[in-house]
């Protein structure tokens, strides 16, 4: 277990904040070199062996005239032309698993949704080579197909990766296509259709979806409702367990992380996008009452609008001694920020 000083300070706030603004705006450490068009959702590849050379990657969904990309960073926010993939077609969201089985091999992998292709794109870590044979078509047979969001499930016992896919515009329940990451025959990665679930309000989309492998939940914002959970487990029931953050946000709820302790508790973090603000919320729920998050503390941070964001509680060099969290900003760039000062109120 890592226990680090970080702990104590956030559990004294918990007891002191009673969900207040925090009082100054947090700056990052690091800003990103710019992507070329359109910054989208960040993700965290942890390199185990060394975690100075983990990677951040962040999608760039390009525009009418420039395609999209899949855009690799170091710690200090250079981008990794060799690493990083050019040329797709409006890419949204990414994610990552580690352990993935390929053939004899075990893998890392990195999965963004490419919504102009109809498809998910399926990456190897940290050389980024392609190995989904050209992308694993989604929504096949659905008249709303366009994938937007995604979220990565590994389930602990099996350990099986499972990819949760949003689209850009769905019916209000099944919105969200649950598939099982296979290896086949072809030496490529495929998606074997294993659930359909999720409520949809009909008001503006879904995009951002993020999985507690640990806890065994799955959240996605709703954007013109609220957050809603639900069980990660394909065999699990479908119903709806929380609806929640539904009055504290300006305009669109966006991109959710979950920052983890070894314990089970931690916190659940939303973009309220529009206020330029995230909102903070129990990872662990209350106690007799694991389904009810209530807003803990708001934290005004330098991000410009952010659609996605990601953390990470483990420590990777000496500037991210404790951890990092980071943040898309729409002025084409990723934020990093250290954990000990985003977390400090």
């Amino acid at each position: 277990m890592i226990r680090l000083s970080i702990l104590f300070i956030l559990f004294t706030c918990f007891l002191s904040c009673n969900a207040q603004d925090s009082p100054k705006v947090k700056i990052p450490i690091i800003v990103t070199e710019k992507v070329r068009s359109d910054s989208d959702d960040p993700a965290i590849w942890v390199n185990k062996a060394d975690p100075a050379k983990s990677l951040i990657l962040g999608t760039d969904k390009g525009n009418d005239t420039l395609d999209g990309g899949l855009y690799v960073f170091d710690l200090n926010g250079k981008i990794d032309y060799d690493k990083s993939i050019l040329g797709l077609k409006r890419p949204n969201n990414v994610d990552i698993a580690y352990g993935f089985k390929l053939g004899n091999l075990m893998v890392d992998i990195a999965v963004c949704t490419e919504r102009n292709a109809n498809t998910i794109r399926v990456f190897s870590l940290p050389d980024m080579k392609i190995i989904d044979g050209g992308g694993i078509p989604v929504f096949e047979n659905e008249s709303d197909r366009a994938p937007m969001g995604i979220a990565l499930y590994k389930d602990l016992l099996t350990n099986n990766i499972y990819a949760f896919v949003g689209r850009k515009t769905g019916p209000k329940t099944n919105y969200i296509f649950q598939y099982l990451l296979k290896y086949d025959e072809n030496g490529m990665v495929k998606g074997e259709l294993v659930r359909k679930l999720g409520k949809f309000s009909g008001k503006k989309e879904i995009e951002s979806i993020v999985v507690d492998n640990e806890l065994g939940y799955v959240y996605y914002s709703d954007e013109g409702k609220g957050v809603r959970k639900y069980y990660a487990h394909p065999d699990s029931s479908s119903n709806q367990l929380a609806l929640f953050a539904k009055k504290e946000v300006k305009e669109d709820h966006e991109g959710l992380s979950i920052f983890k302790n070894p314990d089970g508790t931690g916190f659940l973090i939303l973009s309220d996008q529009q206020a330029n603000k995230f909102n903070i919320y129990p990872r662990e729920g209350q106690k007799d009452s694991p389904h009810k998050h209530e807003l803990i503390k708001k934290i005004h941070a330098s991000s410009i609008e952010s659609d996605g964001s990601d953390v990470l509680h483990l420590p990777l060099n000496n500037t991210f001694k404790k951890g990092i969290f980071v943040a898309m900003s729409t002025d084409g760039t990723f934020q990093y920020y250290r954990l000990e000062d985003f977390f400090n109120w």
